[in-house]
């Protein structure tokens, strides 16, 4: 083989190794300062409101009461109280009204507006019991998307991790290949990030309920949880009671109650944004 050859080869290995180095150095370097971008350049602007089920989904129920109603209900008072506390923040709900969504597009609209954070709304209900035992469990929980099933969230943070770098840079760095070793080391920070920040904010919720509204939890648990699989971006599955045991139906019904679990709701909210954007 000549010697022009190989310095051309040579030339070639030398370019793609550069591209690969600036496209890291361009994607990594935020993170020395701990979850996502620098301070000067991050902004905490969107948040989307998921109530669950609706329409031809009730979801969980108790002795008089469905689901779906206390998530939408819940729902639209932390969208109201959001946009009177946080005005420059942007509030967007999966749904306003009694109607069905699909768990994979309640994500989508997520993903779709470059959302900062995903808070989806539920009541649990557990299994024990008969028609005669009421119900006992009670509660809170929160729910991250469980790191054992993190191939289908790698998809969505795909598709979003173009906001977090160049808007040029498939020509800037024509060397970048999503299929390639070093691209799939970049989804998956990008999915650490998602996950660590996932659980700060669980675990301030879960600080907000227990220490100011004195609600017993279950604490921060990661789950394979549907609805947070396709969400690129931090997510976090909010299970506001037990709807099947008497006592937390009334609480969850109440405008009392549903005030409390709001309010506890956006001041997690206020503390999560100080606390990225102080990283």
């Amino acid at each position: 083989m000549r010697l022009s050859t190989l310095m051309i080869k040579y030339t070639r290995s030398l370019k793609v190794l550069l591209r690969t180095a600036l496209f890291l150095y361009f994607i990594l370097a935020p993170f020395a300062n701990g979850y996502g971008q620098s301070k000067s350049s991050f902004k905490f602007k969107t948040v989307v409101i998921d109530a669950g089920h609706g329409g031809k989904d009730p979801g969980a129920h108790g002795s008089y009461s469905f689901e779906k109603n206390v998530t939408l209900a819940i729902a639209k008072k932390v969208n109201r109280l959001l946009k009177k506390d946080m005005e420059d923040v942007n509030v967007v709900m999966t749904r306003n009204t009694d109607r069905f969504v699909e768990l994979n597009k309640r994500a989508d609209i997520a993903n779709r507006i470059n959302a900062n954070l995903f808070v989806s709304i539920h009541c649990n209900s557990s299994p024990e019991g008969t028609a005669k035992i009421a119900h006992k469990e009670k509660g809170v929980m929160l729910l991250v998307y469980g790191y054992h099933r993190k191939e289908e969230q790698i998809e969505a943070v795909r598709e979003n991790a173009s906001i977090y770098i160049e808007k040029d840079y498939k020509k800037n760095y024509a060397g970048y290949n999503e299929k390639d070793p070093t691209s799939m080391i970049v989804l998956n920070t990008f999915m650490q990030k998602y996950r660590k920040q996932s659980i700060l904010f669980g675990e301030i919720l879960n600080n907000q309920f227990k220490n100011t509204d004195s609600r017993k939890s279950r604490g921060v648990k990661e789950q394979g949880v549907l609805v947070l699989a396709h969400s690129g971006m931090p997510a976090v599955l909010v299970e506001t009671g037990y709807i099947n045991n008497p006592g937390e139906e009334k609480y969850l019904n109440s405008e009392d109650g549903q005030n409390e679990i709001a309010r506890s709701i956006v001041k997690a909210i206020k503390i999560y944004r100080k606390e990225i954007n102080a990283r």
